[in-house]
Parts: structure tokens; sequence; C-alpha cells
């Protein structure tokens, strides 16, 4: 069975349901959840201009359900919100 190859931004995977994407690696013990809480459509593109970043752990048993998200704030654009959940993710990782 072949591996599957995921888009990537500075080496992290990322995985897209809808208006959540998932930056990180499940086996790190954190990853960040983004949520595009608006977006706005330049030509027919549609651009997120609030992001939630929220950072959770992977493992529930490791921690109790009241603290699986370790950190949360909101970024206006989603390259904003990927370089803070970047930063989070290292310094949470490390």
């Amino acid at each position: 069975m072949a591996q599957q190859k995921f888009f990537t931004y500075r080496g992290l995977p990322l995985v897209r349901k809808d208006k959540v994407i998932y930056f990180g690696r499940m086996s790190d013990k954190y990853v960040a959840m983004l949520t595009v809480l608006s977006q706005h459509k330049v030509k027919d593109i549609d651009v997120a201009d609030k992001t939630r970043v929220q950072i959770m752990a992977t493992d529930p048993t490791s921690v109790p359900a009241n603290e699986m998200i370790a950190k949360s704030g909101e970024r206006g654009s989603l390259y904003d919100a990927l370089d803070v959940a970047y930063i989070w993710l290292a310094k949470s990782n490390a």
C-alpha cells in the first residue's frame, strides 16, 4: 500500500475538511486546528479574512477533555494563522 501524500507548509502536513484545516503530524504531541470564521471573494476565489488557531493535544488520554485545547487565538489571514500555528507547534512539541 502506497503512503498517502499531503500538502505541506514548512514541512508539516495540511489536511482540509470544509472550513477546518489540520496542520501538523498526528505522531507529535500537538497539532493545530485552523477554522476559517469568515471569508470574502477576490474575483472567483474565497479568501479567509478571519481564522481561529487552536493548538490541541493528539492523544485524548494524555490530558483531561477540558485541557485538549492548549492555546487559542484569532488571526486575519490564513497565512498569518499558519505562521502563528507553526511557531506555537514548534514551542509546544519541543
